[in-house]
């Protein structure tokens, strides 16, 4: 049976895009799990080998204006859906991580809870869109020198809210966040 998995990363993040990958494997590789529970060179490590082993690998971004404008859950439904389109290959199911089935018109499609740590397709989802994201807010840092991206991705991490006290909100941050509306004034600068 041909799995596609799918997956986001950034969900949380106060800043940066939301990112989901797709991937569909005949035969997945070994090392494959949450992304989370990996050290960033097993990421990098890792999504070398899926770009390379795997049969389709799609991403789909999601940009903090567009996730602003649609919310949350709607965002992840697009980046998926973005990232789904990428992947022309056959597939007989679709396993989606999460509690949360975002194409229930399709037969083949099931959410399933962790699956990012017990499907392989999931897990290497997991993994490219992490890397990629990881790297576009290291790249990213270069433009936004003030907020330390390339050490917090855009997570609310003490150093990210220290910043943002310092140089105000910035157009790659998330207006809609809580944290972020708290932060912003009208007298914030934009970068």
């Amino acid at each position: 049976m041909i799995t596609a998995g799918l997956d986001e990363v950034g969900r949380g993040c106060w800043a940066g895009p939301l990112v989901a990958g797709a991937v569909v494997f005949e035969k997945p590789i070994a090392g494959l799990k949450d992304s989370k529970k990996l050290t960033k060179k097993q990421r990098e490590r890792l999504a070398e080998q899926i770009q390379a082993q795997a049969v389709a690998v799609g991403l789909g971004w999601v940009k903090p204006a567009e996730l602003d404008e649609i919310g949350l859950t709607a965002a992840v439904k697009l980046a998926m859906e973005r990232a789904l389109a990428q992947i022309a290959a056959e597939y007989d199911e679709l396993i989606i991580d999460g509690n949360l089935n975002f194409f229930p018109e399709n037969p083949r499609a099931e959410a399933v809870i962790k699956a990012d740590d017990s499907v392989p397709a999931v897990s290497a989802a997991s993994i490219v869109a992490k890397v990629a994201r990881d790297n576009y807010m290291a790249q990213i840092a270069a433009e936004y020198p003030d907020y330390g991206f390339e050490k917090h991705v855009g997570y609310g991490t003490a150093l990210h809210l220290e910043r943002l006290k310092l140089h105000g909100v910035s157009d790659l941050h998330r207006r809609s966040f809580k944290p972020i509306q708290r932060l912003a004034s009208p007298g914030t600068i934009s970068v």
